[in-house]
């Protein structure tokens, strides 16, 4: 059983920024983001979409077949990089309130 490095496993993001004004541009966006679904990669915010590849040919794979799905308007990004880096920058802060936040119910008072 071979150990795959962390800087051999890759992670995608696709960021997009699509129009859905009109059904039509709905539609279209719907699609991409079900498109997106069916190749494997998971919601992570709205428009932000990821998927862990065991190595840099996959990401080469996914990425032609994205291109075949792109709709006609609006902005994609992909951005790949290593588990090792993914590893070491993300942090999530879900539901943590401010320093400020905490302070302001404190300095309320009742009479």
């Amino acid at each position: 059983m071979s150990i795959m490095s962390g800087y051999k496993i890759m992670w995608m993001f696709v960021l997009f920024d699509l129009p859905v004004v009109t059904k039509s541009q709905r539609k279209s966006a719907s699609k991409f983001r079900n498109d997106l679904l069916n190749l494997g990669f998971l919601m992570h915010q709205f428009s932000v979409y990821i998927k862990r590849c065991p190595g840099r040919e996959k990401v080469d794979s996914l990425i032609t077949k994205i291109n075949k799905k792109l709709p006609h308007n609006g902005k994609v990004d992909i951005i790949w990089i290593t588990d090792k880096q993914f590893a070491d920058s993300i942090q999530i802060w879900e539901g943590i309130h401010t320093e400020k936040d905490v302070k302001k119910e404190e300095n309320l008072m009742i009479f």
